[in-house]
């Protein structure tokens, strides 16, 4: 339904970068996350009245089901960890957009408490004590990481294919960070099974580089589909505030693209040092959206560093 997002050129690293601009597909349903919901947007599930999911309460797959269960008219709950006294005294970004959306999003830890349960986790308490009550429901996986997404990734994968063939680019490289890795598994493997001259290179964002290669294998199990990993040979912890991540976002407003502040630092970190010791072919960047975590994020960076 959403698809044919813009190619925009921006000057990055000394050269010239093509930016696919997937936080332009729509107001409601943009970036990654609508291309792994894709399925279930356009696909009728006759009976289901209910979407489940879990994950963080500022994720960006949060907003993206509710918005999704919005469309579709169904109920959203979203079962996490933990909210913060702040955040919930205080609703900003995702979770403040997913409320708006009419979203139930469950504090499984206060419900643990509150019932006197042994503590386990999100996903456990979905699978022990959610599911079997809820036949109406439709589970979706944290981060989308299922199969349903190949869906709409493909057809990620075709447009980018056909906007390389029109524009006669040769050897393009797509390059996004990733977190369970599941857009840029899907997306390499369409380029290779297509046979297409295009490649994707990724960055491990959530976990490392091994974490990132069970995500692939979970997905895929040959190596030949995935994706290549390519990092600055860092460290780097998910969601610790950085002063080289603040000041890449900040070179980045520069270029009249709004990126985020979780994911897109660190993608252009490895994504500059790549570029500066392979060559001048031509490379992509994919804008996976996620800018409402800016809501959030920006003030943490702000007060730290000003």
């Amino acid at each position: 339904m959403f698809a044919n997002s813009p190619v925009d050129t921006i000057a990055f690293a000394g050269r010239d970068l093509f930016v696919k601009r997937d936080d332009l597909l729509h107001p409601a349903f943009s970036g990654n996350k609508a291309r792994k919901f894709a399925y279930f947007l356009e696909h009728e599930f006759p009976g289901i009245t209910q979407v489940i999911g879990h994950g963080s309460a500022q994720a960006n797959s949060l907003y993206s089901l509710s918005a999704l269960a919005k469309l579709k008219g169904w109920q959203c709950d979203f079962y996490v960890d933990h909210i913060s006294g702040t955040l919930r005294d205080e609703p900003r970004g995702n979770y403040a957009a997913a409320l708006a959306n009419g979203a139930n999003v469950i504090d499984v830890r206060q419900l643990l408490t509150a019932n006197s349960l042994p503590q386990v986790t999100c996903l456990q308490y979905i699978e022990q004590q959610v599911l079997p009550q809820a036949p109406l429901a439709m589970f979706i996986p944290e981060g989308g990481r299922c199969a349903y997404a190949q869906h709409g990734v493909n057809q990620l994968g075709k447009e980018i294919l056909a906007w390389a063939t029109t524009n006669h680019i040769a050897g393009l490289r797509v390059f996004l960070p990733s977190g369970t890795g599941t857009t840029a598994l899907f997306l390499n493997q369409y380029f290779v099974q297509q046979q297409a001259d295009i490649r994707v290179l990724t960055c491990a964002v959530v976990g490392g580089d091994d974490y990132l290669r069970l995500q692939f294998s979970m997905l895929n199990p040959d190596p030949l589909m995935h994706p290549r990993i390519v990092n600055v040979g860092k460290k780097y912890h998910f969601g610790k505030l950085y002063y080289e991540f603040y000041a890449m976002w900040q070179r980045l407003n520069n270029t009249g693209i709004q990126f985020e502040l979780l994911y897109d630092p660190l993608g252009f970190i490895v994504l500059e040092h790549y570029l500066q010791s392979h060559g001048s072919g031509p490379v992509m960047y994919l804008h996976q959206g996620g800018l409402l975590g800016n809501e959030t994020m920006l003030p943490r960076y702000q007060r730290k560093w000003g």
